[in-house]
């Protein structure tokens, strides 16, 4: 996507109080959750029904944005650490949620499984599955958590090759009658959207060709989950997915519900709405074409490449590789910002972006306050990673 649909955004929808730029120190990351429920909506509208979405919360990691999700029906999840899945059963909870269906997207190993399993227990009511590619690991799954078998379609990742049919095969039996489906991610596909519908429709094609051999084998195959951003307009568009009979298909993406840069440049027919930018101040003007502000590796992603952000209502300021406490900004025509200026920028990735901040500026409707980012990191010891039961 052209820098013009972020360059045509309105600076004054994003606008911070006086009384409340004079306070903040930046970096800061600053979520607006009237923007969060904007693309949900969006969201919601493009997939048919919540029903037939699966959000990745490693994007958003923060309770009130997965209250927001429950809010508008979604009930079914996917998350890559135990701590993402505790704090996300516990706000499903607080929302009188008690059915939610939470994948943990990753191969765990023990005893991150045993954390795992704990957390079930702790939510009898929800469905708690995990991704296995090894069935010498079914026995060390805890008994009330479902299988989903990871399949590699291209992406590289994690996964069974799709050729290894034996292997995936061999996940399915060890599963039993835990076997959920088949989560298939292909995050590969995020190329020339111009090419990017006969990509996904062989990726696809290929999957139900998989579906039909493990049904004939006898595996109830109740879900197919595939796509994240860049691709799941083409997942909902393929006819088969609609029409499948004994499973349902679902659609993974989570970036779109803060949307950022890249999904902007992936996905010209997606209509969404950057919702979380970093507020920062310039600190210097280190040559007559530069000025550096205090955003850096350290608060805004920068693994995805340059430019590792847009600045709101500048765009003839172009982000330059950041080092960890400075971002310096080009100036290519129009005026540099004075020292002291305070910007926004739109990240490139807004998924690792999200996971530096410890706390968050929340804008509602123009009521400010904030939030921890209690979703983010790791806990270090299995036996404390849930805290008193």
């Amino acid at each position: 996507m052209p820098r013009s649909r972020l360059a045509r955004l309105d600076p004054s929808a994003y606008a911070l109080p006086a009384a409340v730029r004079a306070r903040l120190l930046s970096p800061a990351l600053v979520i607006y959750l009237d923007k969060v429920r904007e693309n949900i909506r969006s969201m919601v509208a493009y997939t048919g029904g919540a029903d037939r979405w699966r959000p990745h919360v490693k994007t958003t990691k923060l309770p009130p944005v997965f209250a927001e999700l429950a809010k508008a029906g979604v009930r079914h999840y996917k998350c890559a650490t135990v701590r993402e899945a505790q704090q996300l059963l516990e706000t499903l909870a607080d929302a009188g949620v008690a059915d939610g269906d939470v994948l943990l997207a990753y191969p765990l190993r023990p005893p991150a499984l045993d954390v795992l399993g704990e957390l079930g227990r702790r939510h009898p009511g929800a469905r708690l599955s995990v991704l296995c590619e090894d069935p010498s690991v079914v026995p060390d799954i805890p008994d009330d958590v479902t299988v989903f078998v990871d399949v590699n379609p291209g992406m590289h990742r994690t996964g069974v090759p799709l050729a290894q049919r034996d292997a995936i095969h061999a996940v399915a039996t060890a599963a039993g009658a835990r076997f959920r489906g088949v989560h298939y991610y292909d995050g590969h596909l995020h190329g020339d959207p111009a090419e990017r519908p006969a990509e996904t429709a062989a990726c696809y094609d290929a999957l139900m060709q998989l579906r039909a051999e493990l049904v004939d084998a006898g595996h109830a195959v109740g879900e197919l989950i595939t796509s994240g951003t860049p691709t799941f307009r083409h997942a909902l568009a393929y006819e088969a997915f609609a029409a499948l009979d004994g499973s349902v298909h679902r659609v993974s993406p989570g970036t779109v519900v803060f949307h950022d840069q890249r999904s902007d440049e992936d996905n010209p027919d997606v209509d969404l709405v950057p919702a979380a930018l970093l507020f920062t101040r310039v600190v210097s003007h280190p040559a007559p074409d530069l000025a550096t502000c205090d955003a850096g590796s350290k608060s805004i992603a920068a693994e995805a490449g340059d430019p590792c952000a847009f600045v709101l209502g500048h765009p003839h300021l172009r982000a330059r590789s950041p080092s960890e406490e400075h971002l310096p900004l080009s100036v290519e025509g129009g005026e540099r910002p004075a020292r002291g200026a305070e910007l926004l920028l739109v990240p490139r990735h807004v998924c690792p972006t999200v996971n530096l901040a410890e706390e968050v500026v929340l804008v509602d409707d123009g009521r400010v306050g904030s939030a921890r980012v209690t979703a983010r990191a790791h806990p270090l010891w299995a036996d404390e990673a849930l805290g008193p039961g």
